[in-house]
């Protein structure tokens, strides 16, 4: 089990914003987190990585248990999860593997060629290998959020997180980065995405949870995975 909340609340400047908030990850899982703008289905993403904190419940992520974590343990938890920002968030003044490297040499990799070919790895594994010197501005769309992928792959997550990496990209690199989402599930890192799209349910079926009048209705899968 990789993460399990038990009738958890989220509150965001004390007020409820989610209450009884009951799940549990497995590795290989795909999750849909859905709802309206404002239902609350980023915050939930939010408090798995820490970033919100827990107040009420039980909450474990990676065997951390997010009711009592210190503010000094959150970057060891955040190492642990790979982190997809529906905004990209790659320095623009950097070259794809100058923005590989600094999160590298961040999360404690210290020996260069270690580092020179865990980027070769990442790049091979979201199909653009060839992209290493290229800045992010010559980059597409979809071939940077395929890089921010890249970027949360870097330390070989259990969990990988993803806040609405589709809602910026037109269909045709959505639909990339959806296919590159799932070959990662398959490959046993499990997946939890937040999104307004339903037709990624239909296309990639996974588990639907629904944010909905304050609650998280786990609907189950959309259709049998892999």
């Amino acid at each position: 089990m990789l993460a399990k909340y038990e009738q958890v609340q989220l509150n965001q400047d004390e007020r409820p914003i989610l209450t009884d908030i009951n799940f549990e990850v497995q590795e290989g899982q795909f999750v849909y987190i859905l709802g309206e703008v404002g239902c609350g289905k980023t915050s939930l993403l939010k408090s798995i990585y820490g970033e919100l904190p827990i107040i009420q419940g039980e909450a474990e992520v990676l065997g951390h248990d997010l009711t009592r974590i210190k503010l000094s343990k959150l970057p060891m938890l955040r190492r642990q999860l790979g982190i997809v920002f529906q905004d990209f968030q790659l320095l623009r003044d950097r070259t794809v593997d100058e923005n590989l490297d600094f999160v590298l040499r961040a999360t404690g990799w210290k020996e260069k060629i270690e580092r020179e070919q865990r980027i070769i790895e990442v790049l091979e594994q979201v199909g653009l290998p060839e992209k290493t010197r290229h800045m992010p501005y010559e980059l597409s769309g979809g071939e940077q959020q395929c890089i921010c992928i890249a970027r949360a792959l870097l330390n070989k997550p259990k969990l990988l997180l993803a806040d609405e990496p589709t809602a910026n990209l037109d269909h045709e690199n959505g639909d990339r980065v959806m296919k590159l989402l799932n070959e990662i599930r398959q490959q046993g890192t499990a997946v939890i995405m937040t999104t307004h799209n339903e037709q990624w349910t239909k296309l990639y079926p996974g588990i639907v949870w629904r944010c909905r009048e304050g609650k998280v209705i786990i609907d189950g899968d959309s259709q049998e995975q892999e």
